[in-house]
């Protein structure tokens, strides 16, 4: 538990200096072209996914929906006492993610976001550390679960 607040608690934290510090499109070179800090707000999902819903289909697909999977997750984590510690490192990454995105959704009606990358082949929209959190705690999953398959691929092969 304390792993998804320090997520969601950083996550707001940056947010708000964001808020505070950054007009919106102002143009904060941080490591020359390549790390840019520029204020927006997501009104919609990922990459802006959903942002011309309106009214209550908004409101369940973009909050309802997404508080109801973070509270099964935090449901799934207390009940489940023997899950691989990546497995609970990465749900606990992607739940502190979405805590963070969900309150901004709940509070501010969007989403702020405000970190570029622009490094040779790494091009990224711009986004915010709830996305990191989430992605990072996505990868530790992939990867709980290439190694939970993989001894039995390998008794499969052997067998």
């Amino acid at each position: 538990m304390l792993l998804i607040f320090a997520n969601a608690g950083c996550d707001q934290l940056t947010k708000n200096a964001a808020r505070n510090h950054l007009a919106y499109h102002e143009t904060v070179n941080i490591i020359g072209n390549n790390l840019i800090f520029t204020k927006v707000e997501n009104t919609g999902a990922f990459l802006s996914t959903g942002d011309t819903l309106t009214g209550s289909v908004k409101f369940i697909l973009l909050a309802l929906i997404p508080l109801l999977a973070l509270a099964y997750g935090i449901y799934y984590l207390l009940t489940r006492t023997n899950l691989p510690r990546l497995m609970v490192w990465g749900i606990c990454f992607v739940i502190g993610g979405g805590l963070g995105n969900l309150a901004d959704r709940l509070l501010y009606g969007s989403v702020t976001d405000f970190v570029h990358i622009d490094y040779y082949f790494l091009k990224t929209g711009i986004f915010n550390l709830a996305d990191v959190s989430i992605m990072l705690g996505m990868i530790l999953l992939v990867i709980q679960l290439y190694f939970k398959r993989k001894p039995a691929i390998l008794n499969q092969q052997t067998g």
